[in-house]
């Protein structure tokens, strides 16, 4: 199952928390330090749903969670 994290600084703009398959080389990862651990998640629905007990807003990344990317 992959691993995920989300990113501690909001995105400029849409003001979302981006959550980031750790584990497919993703060339927008946050630096380690902006990124706290969520865990295995068989998709990145349940990722997006363990970022959320952090931050309100919150999407998937286009490039590597596309599928949780709604903003």
């Amino acid at each position: 199952m992959p691993n995920y994290i989300v990113n501690r600084n909001a995105q400029p703009g849409s003001r979302d928390h981006e959550v980031h398959n750790a584990d497919s080389g993703c060339q927008y990862m946050p630096t380690w330090s902006n990124q706290i651990a969520l865990g295995n998640f068989s998709s990145c629905s349940g990722a997006v749903q363990a970022a959320q007990n952090y931050y309100s807003d919150v999407n998937g990344c286009y490039y590597c969670a596309n599928d949780c990317h709604t903003t």
